[in-house]
């Protein structure tokens, strides 16, 4: 059976949609008719799918890392309960309350229906299946421990969704707090400074150098405050271009691998990124050359990830793990020897596992400790400017005051 979406209409004219498993297009319109309904389209779910990614070829529809880590979590407990594949994602796919998501489950459902593996069918849709899932579940298909695969998954794509969420909400109140700040500086040097120093200005007294000062600059503000924010947004454009060149942005990722502290946070993302990833592929019985190879794929920084393609060669020439990260460079002497101790005892799945789990901690504190900075930093700044504000304010009043006594 397949899986179609439907367009129909009921007695009364309104249009209904929805979903239908037969054995083809023809038996959903004869079902939708002894349904009362008179159908107007009926289409396959998986044609459904790839014609919204088509339509969508920036940002294909795809699962966000919540809704995925749901559907992996949704999916092991129902395998781990002894359901088929077929009727697991059946039933999750009913689950769900997104249609392009239920659409995508039930096209991947048809395509296992079809004597497809699940890995194979997944493939169907990168965005949403990366290489690295794809490649766990084939292991935990060929070694018949899927629903085990699957619990290791919903573990590895919780934490990472955790750890993500974790360092968003700390950067998100700096990031407020600075838009704000500049929020409210430019709306100071633009409507309401002309109007208070203005008739200091109309006065014909001498005005402080500070006023003077602040003036010139609400003036240049006001003036050049568009030509301002395009060149920003270009300055944004032509760095993103740049960085898109392969050797520009491989000068420049090397380069935030020696910044003293961005560098510190740069490699502890890296790792923990390639760790966790590598110990969830480990696990799930995947050959280490073709896990390191897919694990690359995850770091960001393109330094670091050609160094790991150098190190992937000398594990597949008989050199060991801990010996190949050792000449890639950057990486932690903690995780070094962390792996050689795995590699030793047979646990290098646990002991990558406790490697990442540090570094995401190690990066969670660092980025408090910088958002801890940024917070008296900006206070300054805003009370800083305050006060030179309300300076050039107060000093022609001041000044109009000794002249009057």
């Amino acid at each position: 059976m397949a899986a179609y979406e439907y367009i129909a209409l009921d007695l009364k004219g309104r249009q209904k949609k929805g979903m239908l498993e037969s054995d083809s297009g023809r038996q959903v319109r004869q079902l939708l008719r002894d349904m009362g309904l008179a159908p107007l389209s009926v289409k396959p779910a998986a044609d459904d799918q790839k014609d919204r990614d088509q339509m969508n070829l920036f940002r294909p529809r795809g699962m966000n890392p919540l809704e995925l880590a749901l559907f992996t979590r949704q999916m092991s407990t129902l395998l781990a309960a002894g359901l088929p594949l077929e009727e697991a994602l059946g039933a999750v796919a009913q689950q769900t309350e997104k249609r392009h998501i239920s659409n995508l489950i039930m096209a991947v459902r048809t395509r296992v229906l079809e004597g497809h593996t699940l890995a194979q069918s997944m493939a169907e849709y990168p965005h949403t299946f990366g290489d690295m899932f794809r490649s766990t579940i084939a292991a935990g298909e060929q070694s018949g421990y899927l629903d085990k695969v699957f619990d290791n998954l919903a573990d590895y794509t919780e934490q990472r969704f955790e750890s993500r969420r974790n360092v968003e909400m700390a950067m998100l109140y700096p990031v407020i707090l600075l838009v704000l700040a500049i929020a409210i500086v430019g709306f100071l040097l633009v409507y309401i400074v002309p109007d208070i120093v203005g008739v200091f200005e109309n006065s014909g007294q001498e005005l402080p150098g500070l006023t003077k000062g602040l003036i010139s600059l609400s003036e240049f503000v006001q003036s050049y405050i568009w030509a301002m924010i395009i060149l920003f947004a270009i300055a944004i454009f032509a760095a993103r271009y740049f960085l898109s060149l392969e050797n520009i942005r491989l000068s420049w990722d090397k380069r935030k691998l020696e910044l003293p502290f961005i560098g510190k946070i740069v490699r502890g993302s890296n790792t923990a990124r390639y760790s966790s990833t590598l110990s969830i592929l480990v696990a799930s019985s995947v050959p280490l050359v073709e896990a390191m190879q897919i694990a690359a794929e995850v770091v960001t920084n393109t330094w670091l990830k050609d160094r790991l393609g150098v190190a992937t060669q000398h594990v597949s020439e008989g050199s060991s793990l801990r010996a190949s990260l050792g000449t890639a460079g950057y990486f932690p002497p903690m995780m070094l020897h962390m792996v050689a101790s795995g590699e030793s005892s047979g646990e290098l799945d646990t002991m990558l596992s406790k490697v990442s789990s540090y570094q995401q901690k190690e990066l969670e504190r660092l980025v408090g400790t910088l958002v801890k900075l940024f917070e008296p930093f900006m206070l300054l700044f805003m009370g800083a400017t305050v006060m030179v504000i309300v300076l050039a304010v107060l000093l022609p009043i001041l000044n109009m005051n000794e002249l009057l006594g």
